[in-house]
């Protein structure tokens, strides 16, 4: 199973924080952001740091202290936040780790996870803070040619299986309807 850390659910949790209540101009302290989205302190001050670090928050010190949006909400990607708590997006070790593998250069797979890891990181990569704040476009990305949004658009059954048949996929080109 794929699935993002908690500490990265948590990183956007925390900066669309920032958004609630039009308060993208204001500090807020980490024990504030801790009480608001029910998280423990130390796990708040630890990706707050870690977001600061990268350039997304600023970090104020003083009494009237805390954090603040280092951009605004429209320029902050999904991809940057997550990048900032967890590292290279990265589908499997080889695409963050090139050589690290000694099956590298007889992959028969190796160029394809290379290709769904674009395509993962293009769509993360364009959704923004200002985004998440409200409901996502039907169609995020193209997948063998078939615009794709929604799991109803993949025909994702209740146990999370594909609800079509090998014999319906057209090599390359997706999905036959």
């Amino acid at each position: 199973m794929i699935r993002m850390s908690k500490l990265a659910d948590y990183g956007l949790v925390l900066m669309t924080q920032f958004l609630r209540n039009s308060r993208a101009e204001e500090n807020l302290s980490a024990r504030q952001l801790a009480a608001e989205t029910n998280l423990p302190l130390p796990v708040v001050s630890k990706v707050l740091k870690a977001l600061s670090r990268e350039g997304l928050l600023i970090s104020h010190r003083g009494a009237g202290g805390g954090y603040s949006l280092a951009r605004q909400p429209e320029r902050i990607s999904v991809g940057e936040v997550l990048t900032a708590v967890e590292g290279p997006i990265a589908m499997t070790e080889c695409i963050e780790n090139e050589g690290g593998c000694r099956r590298e250069a007889l992959c028969p797979v190796r160029t394809n996870w290379e290709r769904i890891n674009h395509a993962v990181k293009e769509v993360l990569d364009a959704i923004t803070l200002d985004d998440m704040m409200g409901p996502l476009p039907d169609h995020l990305v193209m997948l063998g040619g078939v615009r794709v949004g929604t799991v109803d658009g993949l025909g994702v059954g209740s146990a999370g299986s594909v609800d079509r048949t090998a014999s319906e996929y057209k090599r390359g080109n997706g999905y036959v309807d």
